[in-house]
C-alpha cells in the first residue's frame, strides 16, 4: 500500500512539474489599437506610440493593431471587439476611432492621438484640455493654430485676394480647422471660399472647382485628403496653385508648404501616457491633453519646382515620399 501511495505521489509531482514547464509567460498587458486608415501621418503616430510603450514595458505588452481602412463603422466593430476581449487599454488613432471607442466603453482607458480638437470630437465644447476630459479618455492633439497657417499663406502669396479651403465634410476636426483658418484670413481682409467633398470619389471635381479664381488652396489635417494627395497635385500643379497643407506628410505627397508637427512625437507622448496608466494606475480622466511643440515651416521642393514657385528663406525642404 505504501509503495502504491508513493508511486501516486511521484506521478502527481511529475504531472505538476510538466505543467509548470509548459506554462509560457505571456504578456502582462494587451493594448488594442484602432487606426482609422493607412497614411504616413497616422502610421507615424502609431509607430511612436508603440515604440514608447515597448521601450518601458518590453515583452510585458502585446498590441492588437487593426486598421479600419477609412470606414467609421469599421472603427466601431474593431473597438467593440477590443471591449469583448477585455483589453487593458485602447489607443484610437484619429477622431472617428476615438468617437467609436467612447461609444463602446466607459470603463477601459482610451487614449487618442491625431485628434485636432478633443472638445469637438467628444461633443464637449466647454472641456478644458489642461484639466482632462473628465471621462475615460485622454491623448495627444495634432492641432496647430489657424493663425500660423494664415500667416504662412500670406508670407507665400502676399498679394492673394482669394484662398480656397477644401476638406472632407465627414471629418469634424477638419471643420474646426477650416473655420479657424477662415476667421484668421477674414481678419487679414482676404476672401476665402469653402468647398467640401464627401469622399475620395468626388475630390478631383471639388478641387478643380475650388481653384477656379483662387490664388492658393488650404487643406487642413484631413485624413481623406491625406490619403489622396496625388489627386490634389494632379489638379493644382498644372494650374500653378500653391497648396498649403495641414501637416508634413500631406505636403510631401502633393502640396507646397506647411507648418509641421511630428506625428511620431505626438504618438510617442501618447505611448508614455499609456505606460503611466498601465503601470502607475494614473487616472486617464484627469490627464491633460498633450500637444506638439515648436511647429516648423517646411516645403516640398519638387512641388515648388513644378509650379515655378520661388520659396522665401526660413523653410526646411522635405523630399516627397517614395
Amino acid at each position: 500500500m505504501k509503495k502504491i501511495l508513493a508511486l501516486v505521489l511521484a506521478l502527481c509531482m511529475i504531472v505538476a512539474l510538466c505543467a509548470c514547464g509548459n506554462t509560457a509567460k505571456g504578456p502582462k498587458y494587451t493594448i488594442g489599437i484602432c487606426q482609422l486608415l493607412q497614411h504616413d501621418a497616422l502610421d507615424a503616430a502609431t509607430q511612436g506610440f508603440m515604440d514608447a510603450v515597448k521601450e518601458k514595458l518590453g515583452d510585458d505588452v502585446a498590441f492588437d493593431l487593426q486598421n479600419a481602412s477609412g470606414d467609421s463603422a469599421m472603427c466601431s466593430t474593431i473597438v467593440t471587439g477590443f471591449v469583448s476581449n477585455k483589453v487593458d487599454l485602447i489607443m484610437a488613432n484619429a477622431t472617428p476611432a476615438l468617437q467609436a471607442a467612447v461609444a463602446a466603453t466607459t470603463e477601459i482607458p482610451v487614449l487618442a492621438t491625431s485628434v485636432t480638437d478633443f472638445g469637438t470630437a467628444l461633443a464637449d465644447p466647454d472641456m478644458d484640455p489642461a484639466a482632462g476630459t473628465g471621462i475615460n479618455v485622454s491623448g495627444t492633439s495634432d492641432g496647430v493654430p489657424g493663425q500660423l497657417y494664415a500667416d504662412l499663406t500670406m508670407e507665400l502669396v502676399p498679394e492673394a485676394k482669394k484662398v480656397a479651403v477644401v476638406y472632407c465634410s465627414a471629418e469634424a476636426n477638419s471643420v474646426v480647422q477650416a473655420d479657424d483658418f477662415v476667421a484668421c484670413m477674414d481678419a487679414k481682409g482676404v476672401a476665402t471660399e469653402v468647398f467640401t467633398f464627401a469622399d475620395s470619389n468626388d475630390m478631383q471635381a471639388v478641387i478643380t472647382a475650388a481653384i477656379e479664381g483662387a490664388d492658393a488652396l488650404y487643406i487642413p489635417t484631413d485624413n481623406t485628403a491625406a490619403s489622396n494627395m496625388t489627386i490634389v497635385a494632379n489638379v493644382c500643379q498644372p494650374a500653378n496653385i500653391p497648396v498649403i497643407c495641414g501637416e508634413e506628410n500631406m505636403m510631401a505627397n502633393g502640396g507646397l508648404a506647411t507648418v509641421s508637427i511630428s506625428y511620431y512625437n505626438i504618438g510617442y507622448v501618447c505611448g508614455q501616457m499609456a505606460v503611466d496608466i498601465l503601470t502607475n494606475k494614473a487616472d486617464v480622466s484627469k490627464m491633460p491633453i498633450g500637444y506638439a511643440s515648436d511647429p516648423v515651416k517646411e516645403y516640398n521642393p519638387a512641388f515648388a519646382e513644378a509650379i515655378g514657385f520661388a520659396m522665401p528663406e526660413g523653410f526646411t525642404a522635405v523630399e516627397p515620399k517614395a
